[in-house]
């Protein structure tokens, strides 16, 4: 395989039953959620097999909940031979990815982002901050709307998911104004996010503060495979690199549109979406239609992949 990238979702793409099936079918993904529980001390996996939704939702618990389930299909795949040429993650995604591509430890990535969902949740009092999807906003508005609708408070893009689609962050009544401004410049909707906290915006540097100690102390190895970061949409290959890289993204954009886009400058021509959902199979398709993409999260996935891979 010379031209298929593994991507992995970040948070939104949970849900209560994921990896059960998988795990139920799969030895190496059983272990791997076994392997989840001690690292955590806590049964992680009952919480993704089972829920309740309201605790799986909780930030602290859906960062290593998603991570746990894209190792344990990441997995499947390499059980069954299939590897990446180059490796990107979504946000969370980005230590899935760092797993796969053998930098990072799967315990070790556990605890960092269970601590990170932690912070992130701390950083910003319930209430205070907010995040929303502008759907179809005409290209060359976003700039100025953010800054009309500041007014002193922080509203910043968030996720560059793609073309049609921008996520931005900030304090409440920022991100509202913005939701209206943007309306008014000809977006085909606004959408408030059900998330407890702003992510990817400044309100985030107390959070990346907290975590930074927890990543100077954790072993990241040069990375077997080629990533694109979310910080910058570029290339890396270093352990120095990767944590960097993991610091700079928790209150900087997602750069997803320009990392599909390197991808494809890379040689890509082919996604496979490791792990729960299809979310940025849908994106990368906004992004350029003539992308091929397929999905491994469940055992009915396994039909088709052998084809897709080959």
């Amino acid at each position: 395989m010379t031209d298929v990238a593994f991507l992995f979702p970040g948070q939104g793409s949970q849900f209560a039953g994921m990896g059960k099936l998988l795990a139920g079918q799969f030895a190496e993904a059983r272990l791997a959620f076994e392997e989840a529980d001690d690292a955590l001390a806590f049964p992680l996996s009952r919480l993704c097999f089972e829920g309740p939704n309201d605790e799986l939702k909780r930030t602290e618990n859906t960062q290593p909940a998603l991570l746990a389930a894209s190792v344990a299909a990441l997995r499947v795949l390499e059980n069954r031979g299939v590897s990446p040429a180059i490796v990107a993650g979504h946000s969370l995604g980005e230590y899935s990815a760092l797993v796969a591509a053998r930098s990072l430890a799967f315990a070790d990535a556990l605890r960092l982002v269970r601590n990170r969902g932690r912070y992130m949740q701390q950083a910003v009092p319930e209430g205070v901050g907010a995040m929303a999807a502008l759907l179809k906003l005409p290209p060359g508005k976003l700039d100025d709307v953010l800054l009309a609708a500041a007014q002193g408070e922080v509203v910043t893009a968030a996720n560059l998911n793609s073309p049609d689609q921008i996520v931005i962050a900030g304090h409440a009544p920022a991100v509202e104004r913005a939701m209206q401004m943007a309306k008014s410049a000809g977006a085909k909707r606004a959408v408030l996010l059900p998330v407890s906290a702003p992510f990817h915006c400044p309100l985030m540097v107390p959070a990346q503060q907290q975590l930074l100690p927890e990543l100077t102390a954790t072993e990241f190895r040069d990375l077997n495979v080629p990533l694109i970061n979310n910080w910058q949409a570029r290339i890396i290959r270093s352990g120095t690199d990767a944590r960097e890289g993991l610091y700079r993204q928790i209150p900087n954009p997602v750069r997803w549109i320009e990392t599909v886009r390197q991808l494809k400058l890379a040689g890509v021509t082919r996604f496979l979406e490791v792990g729960p959902g299809s979310v940025l199979l849908g994106l990368a398709r906004q992004i350029d239609p003539a992308l091929v993409g397929h999905k491994f999260g469940e055992p009915s996935d396994i039909s088709g992949l052998e084809a897709f891979v080959s």
